[in-house]
């Protein structure tokens, strides 16, 4: 028979222990951008951070907190160096790789391509219940709700045309066309999907307004369609706003800040 005290005794060890496990750290590997701002935002700050080489690039939204962590290329060799506990992919590594990381046991969480913003939601759940960080989770989509509500009342309608430097448009069925309708334009497109777009046919029929996104970038497009000189004075005086790269080019909660920003431009007079 145990007594009281010893009851005691032992119910507090248990209690240490659960708490020492939830503390554990985790090495986590993030094998692409995308996936390095889910790492990055919701790894625990007892966690080990194996970033993507392009983790503090200029459009890497979370490019500030990456100083300080390790940056490893996404192959077989590196990823037995760093040993994860976590990997953390949306486009990045390739099959021998993620094969090679579910033999091994390790746990390995895509995140999802989305249409939408309750795709959004789903990756930021999964993400977080693998890392073991579910209400940090919850409160990135509460943030990014917010901000939501905020595009919505801000009261803008109509049209426009979402174009990259690239020249590529994006349709309905895109996030791009997601945080158009949540700022409350209705995207214009040939596509309900990507698709590129015409230099002739925008001098022939240009829309009312344009919604630009990925011009600060120079790396792979900086002759691109969409800076073709014969188009330059009908952007100018028809883009609504030029959306950063940093916050259209992942499925992540933060494709919410550019529907904000976007329906506070739209709204104006």
């Amino acid at each position: 028979m145990i007594r009281r005290g010893g009851a005691a005794l032992v119910l507090g060890l248990a209690l240490f222990c659960a708490d020492a496990a939830r503390a554990e750290s985790l090495r986590i590997l993030s094998l692409d951008q995308c996936a390095d701002q889910f790492a990055l935002a919701l790894g625990g700050p007892e966690d080990q951070l194996f970033l993507s080489p392009r983790a503090d690039d200029p459009d890497s939204h979370l490019r500030a907190r990456a100083r300080g962590h390790a940056r490893v290329r996404p192959t077989l060799e590196a990823a037995l160096i760093a040993r994860p506990d976590v990997v953390l992919r949306y486009w990045g590594g390739e099959p021998r790789l993620l094969t090679a990381l579910e033999r091994r046991g390790v746990t390995v969480v895509d995140i999802e391509d989305a249409t939408e913003f309750d795709g959004v939601r789903a990756n930021v759940r999964r993400v977080a219940e693998a890392l073991g960080r579910e209400d940090a989770g919850r409160g990135l989509i509460a943030e990014m709700d917010q901000r939501l509500a905020r595009a919505a009342e801000a009261g803008a309608s109509g049209s426009a045309l979402y174009m990259t430097a690239g020249g590529f448009t994006a349709g309905e069925q895109t996030l791009a066309g997601a945080v158009l309708r949540a700022a409350g334009l209705r995207p214009l497109s040939p596509s309900p999907w990507f698709a590129p777009l015409s230099v002739e046919r925008l001098l022939l029929e240009p829309p009312a307004r344009f919604v630009l996104a990925f011009y600060e970038q120079v790396r792979a497009d900086w002759r691109g369609p969409g800076r073709h000189p014969a188009l330059r004075r009908l952007i100018d005086d028809r883009a609504i706003t030029r959306l950063p790269g940093s916050a259209m080019g992942c499925p992540a909660w933060f494709a919410a800040e550019a529907a904000e920003s976007l329906a506070a431009q739209a709204a104006r007079p």
